[in-house]
């Protein structure tokens, strides 16, 4: 039996398709939150309860971006980086955005929003990864596949922890990175002009999510 790769696509591109698939998910998402409510209202305890949580999310979702950024520095079609982060799991950005978009469909006041916006980032990030990660392996060869053997795509190994001395730093790239995250805070605004929205009746309620 044959394999076929993705075909060959450059990183570039890769992240743009990406990017653009974040967006239609996103909108898919926000839709579906605009007709749906959290069981106990807008004003229940679980509807605070999941909010605040989302919004420690989407904190921790930020901080962990940029750390990873430090890391990264603009370096991944330059090199195979493998220290901090990127010792544990080969995608240290992505899950630190699992945890983004948690926080991004919680401050819906529903825990199910908020999982269905972490199904769909998942989705949306193994697509992209298989095409990154056949670029790297054709810009790096054997070295990148042995990074790839012994560190997991997505879920942290922590026993493979290993640092570096040094690092060199692009604040251009950390500060941009900051920034991409702090959208993530949009949602914050967004969600309440929905839940007043459906509290003085301009939009209907059909389901109530947990």
């Amino acid at each position: 039996m044959t394999t076929t790769n993705p075909p060959a696509l450059d990183l570039g591109a890769v992240q743009k398709i990406r990017k653009a698939a974040v967006f239609v998910a996103l909108l898919a998402l926000m839709g579906a939150a605009l007709v749906t409510q959290s069981v106990g209202g807008v004003d229940g305890r679980w509807h605070e309860m999941v909010e605040a949580a989302g919004l420690a999310m989407i904190v921790f979702s930020i901080v962990g971006r940029a750390w990873c950024t430090l890391y990264i520095g603009g370096r991944k079609k330059a090199d195979v980086v493998d220290s901090g982060p990127y010792s544990i799991t080969r995608n240290p950005l992505y899950v630190f955005s699992f945890f983004g978009a948690f926080g991004v469909g919680a401050q819906s006041g529903s825990a199910a929003i908020a999982c269905g916006f972490v199904l769909a980032s998942l989705l949306i990030f193994r697509l992209t990864v298989a095409r990154e990660e056949a670029f790297l392996s054709r810009e790096f060869g054997e070295r990148y596949e042995a990074y790839r053997a012994r560190t997991p795509r997505f879920v942290p190994n922590f026993g493979l922890w290993r640092d570096t001395e040094e690092l060199t730093v692009r604040p251009s790239l950390f500060l941009l990175t900051i920034r991409d995250g702090l959208v993530f805070l949009l949602a914050i605004p967004i969600f309440e002009m929905i839940d007043l929205a459906q509290a003085e009746g301009w939009l209907k309620v059909i389901a109530l999510l947990p």
